[in-house]
């Protein structure tokens, strides 16, 4: 995500910051990188012009040339100028004052909308809702059986039946009344390109459910073509929100610069991932860290919050600092990780590690890797797992051929486990001695 511009925009400001004083002239060169580099990433033109003038007004101002570290305060200014092009506060969903609240979901073929729609059911459900999503696009083959399988997988019901869309629609709402649904996420039927046939039924459906929210669903790989399409939809129903998809992928991110400056539309989620849980809410200022390459601790945390088990985490750290971190648990560690989605994505929310090409070359890794770990512990006996100091040639032997790899893969595993442990050890004394320094006034890195 965002991976070619944040590189271009890491050079910029390292440029800058090497030059210390900087002059008029060297803000005027940085700001020319900074409009390429944009124009590159495909964010709309005049978005860009636009951008680039407001940055200069504030950056060549005798305040910031004169301060004693220009460099940082010019990239102060980008980063409130990219917050601001992208909506500047984060945008949340409309309401019912009396439920249930009805959400309409839009957008073309092959956006991901009946996808997302019961991404944003699964979010919604965890927030101690009660969703009710409605099939009603009857047009696109097996539309209705996809929205009803994913409806399965996160256990959030799926209203079909037979007939015009609008009244399967009117249908759904009342029955989240009768039953107590809260809300209704309707998946409406999308074209492989706009036209008036699907916007008249569009607006026909607005014009009978009065949706709460309408959110339009547009593919961030697509980057311009995606600000137009909102530029439609927009004009012709009047859109409430955003919701990119594929933000994971190799996106440019002109759509993200450009959608809210185009339309005025803001950006309410992103989709980050393949998996059902993997939407999140679209934060302009976090996302703005992320194309500077200052990461995303804040939503890092959060991820971490609400996928890992507090009581599990409590009773690791004891285990840890009792020093029998064995493999079994190291299989627990590798689990719970694998539960925060992609490692990319988790590693592109680490500052620093978005604009740095050789530091993400250096920790390129196969996400299969994890899945040959689980099986390799997994071939183990439970005596094997808890004392690995036993596991002999032989053994390695057996192992490989349980699971189905080479010994020189159970041998890297074992390795990797022994790193780790020595790692653990290495923090555990490292908070030990960090306590012991904070009561005498030492710290253990100064």
């Amino acid at each position: 995500m965002f991976t070619s511009l944040t590189e271009k925009l890491h050079e910029v400001f390292k440029k800058l910051k090497s030059k210390g004083k900087l002059t008029e002239e060297d803000v005027n060169a940085a700001l020319k990188e900074v409009r390429v580099a944009l124009l590159e990433a495909d964010v709309n033109f005049k978005v860009v012009k636009d951008f680039v003038a407001r940055v200069r007004e504030r950056a060549v101002g005798q305040e910031i040339l004169a301060n004693l570290n220009p460099a940082h305060q010019v990239i102060k200014i980008v980063r409130e100028e990219l917050t601001a092009l992208m909506g500047g506060q984060d945008a949340r969903l409309n309401t019912a004052a009396k439920p249930p609240t009805v959400i309409m979901m839009v957008g073309l073929q092959g956006s991901g909308k009946t996808t997302t729609a019961a991404k944003l059911s699964l979010f919604l459900k965890k927030q101690g809702r009660r969703p009710l999503l409605v099939a009603a696009d009857i047009y696109r083959p097996a539309a209705i059986k996809q929205l009803q399988v994913l409806g399965e997988q996160i256990q959030v019901p799926v209203f079909s039946r037979e007939g015009d869309p609008v009244a399967i629609a009117v249908g759904a709402v009342e029955e989240a009344g009768k039953k107590g649904y809260d809300p209704v996420i309707i998946d409406t039927a999308g074209r492989l390109h706009i036209n008036e046939e699907l916007m008249t039924e569009l607006e026909r459906l607005k014009a009978a459910v009065k949706p709460h929210e309408i959110l339009l669903v547009v593919d961030a790989m697509t980057g311009q073509d995606a600000v137009r399409v909102a530029e439609t939809f927009h004009q012709r129903l009047g859109l409430d929100g955003v919701v990119l998809t594929k933000l994971d992928g190799d996106t440019r991110g002109g759509a993200a610069l450009s959608i809210r400056a185009v339309t005025g539309c803001p950006i309410k989620f992103a989709g980050v991932g393949e998996k059902l849980d993997m939407l999140e809410l679209f934060h302009p200022d976090r996302m703005a860290d992320r194309i500077l390459g200052m990461g995303d601790i804040l939503t890092l945390i959060e991820k971490a919050q609400t996928t890992l088990d507090a009581q599990q985490a409590v009773e690791m750290q004891k285990r840890i600092k009792s020093a029998d971190f064995n493999l079994e648990d190291f299989l627990t560690q590798l689990r719970q990780f694998k539960k925060m989605g992609p490692l990319e994505h988790i590693l592109s929310m680490l500052p620093g590690f978005g604009g740095m090409k050789k530091l993400r070359e250096e920790f390129q890794f196969d996400e299969r890797e994890l899945v040959w770990a689980e099986a390799i512990i997994n071939s183990m006996t439970p005596e094997e797992r808890r004392h690995p100091e036993i596991i002999d040639g032989s053994r390695r032997r057996r192992i490989a051929r349980g699971c189905g790899l080479t010994v020189q893969d159970v041998n890297r595993l074992l390795k990797q486990f022994e790193q780790t442990k020595k790692l653990v050890r290495q923090l555990t004394s490292f908070e030990k001695g960090f306590k012991k320094g904070a009561k005498l006034g030492r710290f253990p890195f100064m």
